[in-house]
């Protein structure tokens, strides 16, 4: 004799399937057949929800003032030929508008001052977060352009020595003179070891030690009497680059008589001197300058 039928589960156990994870399911496997069976359909749509639980708030998780945006996740540098679609974005909620903002318009600070202060505070608040900024970025949220964005970070940068997170510094998306200066002037100029100067900067112990590097190659060549086009030729990249280099080198060397010798500092790549033709091979060998 067989088990009773349960009517009341087979006439209501049906509306468990109705859900947005069976939904999206049955769409791929309309629109994208040969995807694969049920089992296959069920894991894409799992990470399609995953994928929207992480870049939706709930409205009140955002006040007033606020704004969701998404930036650049902090571990996912560019790579060659990447286009933003191919990053992982990860969402922020941003500070736009705050009390203080509405004070420094009352108390009448320049529009330019202003800038700077919601530039920065938005990128440190982005970062905090686990995201990157772009100037891009600011220019949208602060309905400003992105050349007056750029130029009050380099300024507040140079004004005061700390680098602000932002793709333009820490995934090194730009021109990015700023960074490299800060990193040298710290190195060399105020004798900070490079885990220090990494950790100031935002900056992987890596990086640093790559534009430490350059630094210093560029700076041999020049004492060696080789001209930016001679030694962007021997170190295989371009005179821009080397010239930025060169710009840093002069910098510091204006200032050496009120810094720390670079001889104060742990030992660095300026204490060996290999030959001209032993920085250009080796340069050509690992492809970096």
């Amino acid at each position: 004799m067989g088990s009773p039928v349960d009517y009341v589960r087979k006439k209501y156990a049906p509306l468990q399937s109705k859900t947005l994870a069976n939904a999206l399911a049955h769409r791929i496997g309309k629109e994208f057949p040969r995807i694969g069976g049920p089992r296959i359909l069920g894991l894409c749509a799992e990470m399609v929800l995953e994928v929207l639980a992480r870049h939706i708030r709930p409205i009140e998780h955002v006040t007033h003032g606020q704004a969701l945006w998404m930036a650049v996740r902090v571990d996912d540098p560019p790579g060659y030929r990447q286009s933003l679609t191919d990053v992982e974005l990860v969402p922020v909620v941003l500070d736009v508008s705050t009390a203080q903002d509405v004070e420094a318009r009352i108390q009448r600070v320049g529009a330019q001052e202003r800038l700077r202060r919601k530039a920065v505070r938005l990128c440190e608040q982005a970062f905090a977060q686990g995201g990157l900024l772009s100037n891009c970025d600011l220019a949208e949220l602060l309905c400003d352009h992105d050349s007056r964005v750029a130029a009050a970070l380099v300024a507040h940068e140079r004004k005061t020595g700390k680098l602000v997170p932002r793709r333009a510094t820490v995934h090194d998306v730009g021109t990015g003179l700023t960074h490299k200066r800060i990193i040298c002037h710290k190195r060399y100029a105020e004798g900070k070891d490079a885990s220090k100067v990494a950790r100031e900067t935002y900056h992987s112990l890596e990086a640093v030690d790559r534009y430490l590097g350059q630094y210093d190659r560029v700076r041999h060549c020049r004492l060696h009497g080789m001209d930016a086009a001679q030694t962007a030729y021997a170190l295989g990249c371009g005179v821009r680059l080397v010239d930025e280099y060169l710009a840093i080198d002069h910098e510091l060397e204006r200032g050496a008589g009120r810094r720390p010798s670079v001889a104060a500092a742990p030992p660095s790549r300026l204490d060996r001197q290999p030959s001209a033709q032993t920085i250009a091979t080796s340069s050509r060998r690992t492809g970096q300058c």
